[in-house]
């Protein structure tokens, strides 16, 4: 036999690790990464764009894992090529405190471009990527140089997702073409051969999309999977699916090309058989010969040279567009400009407008001042309010465009913001019924799990609504978002609250989701400033100390009012408390938060048009929640709230039940 090449012996030595790593852990995939050892190889050898001793450069090309279950096949190649991965870190893997997790996550391992786990995330992540570097090289200029290509491998299981089929549909509309999907087509999944649940003729279905689509037929061969990358990156008018047939745990003798191999380690037996196969001691475990880690490591060598070469276009560049270079490192930067929040629109009070509507009105504002605004809704801009008026679409034919249509998508529109956002140039917002966040659940958990800038714009927020009926109605929504670490989640009671409710959003750079009125809401005050600390009093009584707090969200602060009033009428002194964020909220300093509900109040009642889970902890033992723990009608909305009880009359009713029960005495406070 031959004595194998320097690039031989490196794709067998990622396999050896990727064994090695999930049989110490006795955890882990190690099939996909034996299989595609030689795919990952020549990419990072001989195709991707990038710079091991700077993961963050700009002009690097992006490497999304969409299969992040394989993660010890990005795990080894960051390790051989340089990215400061060391073997203690691949014989950590899964462990407590390791940079090497079971999936790989954003920010915690240098190298990696966004947290994928779920099926189909990453895929869609990658079109949100493409989709947000076209868009601002339209913007910057640069002939090429801030569009870089992404490159992403795919699994059977992301193709099966649902998520993945709106990406697609989304990216190839779009002709996205500097995307290139490898589909590792191995005809395996966790239940064995993939024949019982998925035989479509894959490439067809991509081709109806919109994508070129290439084939490889031997994933050892590392020549045509060279070739194949090369020509999808070249194709810049339509993202490539190229399906690379590759055999799970190659070349295992007793377990390649079958379940076992995808989530289990192959046992010591098996590991040791391989690596004779291979030609590897199998008596070393994490074993890396110097000479293949010297030829792997000079991937640093050629990133320089990218790296440099970029670096000089860059600089001619932008000494001919000084203004446009400034504001793009500006806005890479996360810098928001000065006096940005001076042109925020103010509202007048006692003036009727939907928080929709209002919202509207300041994103247009913003987007003045914040070219890095950028988004659009699930085709429901006029419902959502999420047109940025004269901006014109963003297509395929014009992808300066800064009105974003994302379709009937609202799980990929969560997703692909994700990756939007990652890209660092733009600020993502999309919009939808609140109703419908169900179907972006999983990219918003994911959103704030990585801690991105993007905005959900959550219009239609309850039984206000009206008419369209229990399906469409949030009732349980509110509840379940706030239980998502991380998110923010703001219900503004009124125009000047959403205009502020926005300015918060943009200055704290963290993933948040306004839910929005459908119906006209009155201003209550021009100074709504209390909304960036949570929770804030919009009215007390004139002399006395309350002896009531009723605490409100949304449309509903405008019925707790109304309550005051009946309550300060019946001789009960009343503070009105205005909580549009429970997170922000929760964030301050006991003192404040003392300020706002005070602890020797212990009559309280919050108001919310929604299931009244979580309002134990703001209303006490002796508060009453009143809400809607079921599910809506249709009728107008006004007759909806008066059927399901929430009025200033049963508010004001339940006040006097948590004054009754606390006695006659306990009721007045004595200081704050």
């Amino acid at each position: 036999m031959p004595e194998k090449s320097l690039d031989e012996r490196a794709v067998d030595v990622a396999r050896a690790l990727a064994m090695d790593a999930v049989q110490k852990a006795n955890s882990g995939h190690p099939g996909t990464p034996m299989a595609l050892a030689p795919l990952a190889h020549t990419l990072f050898q001989d195709v991707l764009r990038h710079d091991p001793t700077d993961p963050a450069w700009a002009g690097r090309d992006r490497f999304v894992l969409s299969a992040g279950h394989a993660s010890m096949l990005l795990y080894a190649q960051l390790y051989l090529t340089g990215y400061g991965l060391a073997l203690d870190d691949l014989e950590a893997f899964r462990q407590w405190g390791s940079r090497t997790p079971g999936h790989p996550e954003h920010g915690h391992t240098l190298g990696v471009e966004t947290t994928t786990g779920p099926l189909g995330q990453g895929f869609a992540n990658a079109v949100g990527m493409a989709a947000a570097f076209r868009h601002t090289a339209s913007q910057w200029g640069g002939d090429g140089l801030f569009e870089p290509t992404v490159y992403v491998v795919c699994s059977d299981g992301d193709l099966q997702e649902g998520v993945v089929a709106e990406a697609a549909s989304f990216a190839g509309h779009q002709r996205l073409g500097n995307l290139v999907f490898v589909w590792d087509d191995n005809h395996i999944s966790i239940e064995g051969d993939t024949a019982v649940a998925f035989t479509e003729d894959v490439l067809k279905r991509f081709e109806a999309y919109g994508f070129a689509t290439d084939r490889v037929d031997d994933a050892e061969d590392r020549d045509a999977i060279r070739a194949a990358l090369e020509r999808g990156r070249d194709d810049r008018e339509r993202p490539t699916l190229i399906a690379l047939r590759s055999h799970i745990g190659y070349p295992s003798p007793n377990k390649m090309d079958t379940g076992a191999a995808h989530g289990s380690p192959l046992g010591e037996d098996e590991v040791r058989l391989v690596k004779e196969i291979l030609g590897l001691d199998p008596d070393r475990h994490f074993d890396v010969p110097e000479d293949v880690l010297a030829h792997c490591r000079k991937a640093i060598e050629r990133g320089k040279a990218l790296h440099a070469e970029w670096d000089a276009a860059y600089a001619t560049w932008a000494e001919a567009n000084a203004d446009v270079a400034a504001e793009r490192e500006r806005v890479l930067s996360g810098r928001l400009p000065d006096g940005w929040a001076e042109k925020l629109p103010t509202f007048e009070a006692g003036s009727k407008m939907a928080t929709r509507e209002a919202s509207g009105q300041v994103i247009n504002a913003l987007a003045e001042v914040l070219p890095e605004l950028w988004g659009g809704s699930a085709d429901l801009a006029g419902s959502n309010n999420t047109t940025i008026e004269g901006a014109g679409s963003y297509l395929a034919e014009s992808p300066q465009g800064r009105v974003l249509h994302f379709g009937i998508r609202e799980h990929a529109m969560g997703s692909t913001m994700n990756g939007m956002a990652l890209t660092g140039g733009v600020r993502p917002f999309g919009g939808t019924f609140l109703v419908f966040s169900d179907y972006m659940r999983p990219a918003v958990r994911l959103a704030a799990l990585m801690g991105l800038p993007v905005t959900y714009v959550w219009t239609h927020d309850s039984i206000g609504l009206g008419e369209d009926g229990p399906t469409h109605q949030p009732i349980e929504h509110l509840a379940a978002l706030r239980a998502i670490p991380g998110l923010d989640v703001v219900r503004p009671a009124d125009a000047a609250e959403t205009a502020v409710a926005w300015r918060t959003i943009v200055e704290r750079g963290k993933p948040a989701g306004l839910a929005l009125t459908r119906q006209k809401v009155a201003t209550i005050a021009t100074d709504a400033s209390g909304v960036a600390r949570g929770a804030y009093v919009v009215a007390d009584p004139e002399a006395d100390l309350p002896r009531a707090i009723l605490i409100a969200t949304g449309s509903e602060v405008g019925v707790a009012l109304a309550a005051r009033e009946l309550l300060e009428a019946a001789g009960t002194p009343t503070r009105v408390v205005s909580m549009p964020c429970v997170e922000w909220f929760a964030e301050q300093d006991q003192a404040y938060r003392d300020s706002v509900l005070l602890p020797s109040v212990r009559a309280r009642v919050s108001v919310e048009a929604a299931v009244t889970m979580g309002w134990e902890r703001w209303v006490g033992e002796n508060g009453e929640c009143l809400g809607l723990d079921h599910f809506g009608a249709s009728a107008p909305y006004e007759v909806l709230y008066e059927q399901f009880g929430i009025t200033a009359e049963r508010v004001a009713a339940a006040a006097q039940r948590s004054l009754s029960a606390l006695g006659a005495t306990q009721g007045a406070p004595t200081g704050n």
